[in-house]
């Protein structure tokens, strides 16, 4: 049996130049006493997380800071912010970073929330996979950068260098409660880090929206044990399409401009809708996972997939198992596909000499 059921969840979002204002407000509403401001030392350096604690003091909420986070969270790293939040004696979170900030907010709120070690929470078959039984405490995400979309998201990522791979923790329970997306954050980035960060919001977008359809699966046992990625509806393929068409208008414009704070400003915007795109369908290449949904189902004549079969060992695109041989597939490419900035012409835009980093889908 195949599913046929679909859920959307999203972060309540605020958005707007000056938006960080808010910070303290949003979180008084949530309930919070005392707050832990997580960020990595190049953000609190440029003097964010100090801005954001000066908005929260002023509505009469503690804040403990926790400025530790390791670009690419490691277990060793995740389990050191979780035992700082511990000792710290928080109600309330509030990250103030790039997804590694966020990600790692999130593990600490997990753990103060429900104890335990980081890796019982970890899915299998790296991890125990075990899930939290009821919500988190208040999480307040801040994001600096305009690419991962964390804000929006129910994953944390994590290194596992000793195993040469990366794994995460993924529950609808870390999705933060509030975002705060202010596009005056983004201002202070590097060209090549704002590069490197679109390209990340654009293959978010293009994976979700080409990802294996959520009716293509089988159906759980239970609601339990619906994942938060489901696959590819036609809700997050708003979000995926219009993220795409945001990374189309307005990537190269905030690459070449700091101060083009509309542009910037956009990306952010299509990071976090990308966030929401690929946080409720997936994040995944359609060529490992190809369709075979069934035949009462209409996907098929929407979606087109690239799949490598004997008589197409290329990758050609072919239609799904379901379409007569005579039909033709129905190519699922909006049109900003046309005006999506090559990684090229990113690196083109970046600082002389430097090449933006490569960046992880689930970050």
């Amino acid at each position: 049996m195949h599913e046929t059921v679909f859920t959307l969840e999203a972060t309540p979002l605020k958005f707007g130049s000056g938006a960080v204002a808010d910070a303290g407000w949003e979180l008084k509403r949530l309930g919070v006493t005392r707050a832990l401001l997580v960020t990595d030392p190049g953000v609190a350096a440029v003097g964010h997380p100090a801005r954001v604690a000066a908005a929260i003091r002023a509505e009469g909420i503690e804040v403990a800071l926790y400025d530790r986070v390791r670009i690419e969270p490691t277990l060793e790293s995740l389990q050191d912010a979780a035992d700082f939040a511990l000792d710290a004696g928080v109600d309330g979170f509030v990250s103030v970073g790039g997804g590694s900030s966020i990600d790692t907010a999130k593990v600490a709120d997990l753990i103060v929330s429900h104890p335990a070690g980081v890796m019982e929470y970890v899915n299998p078959p790296i991890g125990e996979g075990r899930r939290p039984p009821s919500p988190l405490l208040p999480h307040l995400a801040i994001p600096t950068t305009s690419g991962t979309g964390s804000e929006a998201t129910t994953v944390a990522i994590l290194d596992l260098p000793e195993l040469k791979v990366k794994s995460g923790i993924s529950h609808s329970y870390l999705r933060p409660h509030q975002g705060i997306v202010d596009p005056e954050l983004v201002r202070t980035a590097p060209a090549e880090v704002v590069a490197a960060a679109g390209l990340d919001v654009v293959c978010h977008a293009a994976e979700s929206f080409l990802s294996k359809p959520f009716d293509a699966r089988p159906r759980p046992h239970s609601p339990d044990d619906r994942p938060p990625y489901q696959g590819s509806n036609p809700v997050a393929d708003i979000w995926s399409t219009t993220a795409l068409e945001y990374g189309g208008r307005f990537l190269r414009r905030a690459v070449e401009d700091p101060d083009d704070v509309e542009a910037r400003g956009s990306m952010m915007l299509a990071a976090a809708m990308a966030g929401v795109g690929f946080g409720s369908a997936a994040c995944t290449s359609p060529t490992l996972a190809p369709i075979a949904s069934p035949a009462s189902s209409t996907s098929s004549t929407r979606r087109a997939t690239r799949t490598t079969t004997p008589s197409s060992p290329t990758g050609t695109r072919s239609s799904s198992p379901r379409r007569p041989p005579s039909a033709s597939p129905t190519p699922r490419c909006p049109s900003a596909i046309a005006t999506w900035p090559s990684c090229s012409s990113a690196r083109r835009s970046s600082s002389p000499g430097t090449t933006p980093s490569p960046t992880s889908c689930a970050s």
